[in-house]
Protein backbone atom coordinates (compact mmCIF):
# COMPACT_ATOMS: atom_id res chain seq x y z
CA UNK A 1 0.00 0.00 0.00
CA UNK A 2 1.25 3.45 -0.94
CA UNK A 3 0.76 6.86 1.25
CA UNK A 4 0.97 9.71 -1.07
CA UNK A 5 0.58 13.45 -0.26
CA UNK A 6 -0.91 16.16 -2.38
CA UNK A 7 0.77 19.88 -1.74
CA UNK A 8 -0.61 23.06 -4.05
CA UNK A 9 1.95 25.14 -6.21
CA UNK A 10 2.14 27.93 -7.64
CA UNK A 11 4.60 29.06 -10.39
CA UNK A 12 5.10 32.12 -13.36
CA UNK A 13 6.66 32.57 -16.12
CA UNK A 14 7.29 35.25 -18.83
CA UNK A 15 7.50 33.21 -21.41
CA UNK A 16 4.57 31.17 -21.87
CA UNK A 17 2.01 28.45 -19.74
CA UNK A 18 4.13 25.81 -20.42
CA UNK A 19 7.42 27.49 -18.94
CA UNK A 20 5.49 28.21 -16.12
CA UNK A 21 4.12 24.60 -15.49
CA UNK A 22 8.18 23.70 -15.99
CA UNK A 23 9.66 26.06 -13.74
CA UNK A 24 7.09 25.00 -11.16
CA UNK A 25 7.95 21.39 -11.81
CA UNK A 26 11.38 21.43 -11.66
CA UNK A 27 11.46 23.72 -8.62
CA UNK A 28 9.40 21.08 -6.74
CA UNK A 29 11.39 18.25 -7.62
CA UNK A 30 14.51 20.28 -6.23
CA UNK A 31 12.42 19.93 -2.38
CA UNK A 32 10.78 16.80 -2.78
CA UNK A 33 10.96 13.00 -3.31
CA UNK A 34 9.20 10.80 -5.55
CA UNK A 35 6.59 13.28 -7.61
CA UNK A 36 4.31 11.45 -9.26
CA UNK A 37 2.06 13.96 -11.13
CA UNK A 38 0.58 17.33 -11.08
CA UNK A 39 -2.89 18.70 -11.92
CA UNK A 40 -3.18 22.31 -13.67
CA UNK A 41 -5.94 23.64 -11.59
CA UNK A 42 -5.94 27.09 -12.86
CA UNK A 43 -4.42 29.29 -15.27
CA UNK A 44 -4.25 33.09 -15.53
CA UNK A 45 -2.22 36.08 -16.99
CA UNK A 46 -0.88 39.38 -15.91
CA UNK A 47 -1.38 42.51 -18.30
CA UNK A 48 0.11 45.74 -18.84
CA UNK A 49 -1.69 48.79 -19.53
CA UNK A 50 -1.01 48.09 -23.43
CA UNK A 51 -2.58 45.07 -23.26
CA UNK A 52 0.06 42.70 -23.81
CA UNK A 53 0.85 39.93 -21.79
CA UNK A 54 3.27 40.18 -19.01
CA UNK A 55 3.20 37.03 -17.00
CA UNK A 56 1.71 33.95 -17.27
CA UNK A 57 0.92 31.90 -13.85
CA UNK A 58 -0.23 28.17 -13.06
CA UNK A 59 -1.56 27.41 -10.08
CA UNK A 60 -0.99 23.77 -9.69
CA UNK A 61 -1.66 20.58 -7.21
CA UNK A 62 1.62 18.20 -7.22
CA UNK A 63 1.67 14.50 -5.70
CA UNK A 64 4.21 12.78 -4.01
CA UNK A 65 4.46 9.54 -2.78
CA UNK A 66 5.30 9.24 1.13
CA UNK A 67 6.04 5.51 1.62
CA UNK A 68 5.66 2.68 -0.71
Amino acid sequence: MSVARVTEVKSSSTVSFDDAIREGISRVTKTLKNVKSAWIENQEVMIDDAGNIVEYRVQMKVTFVLMD
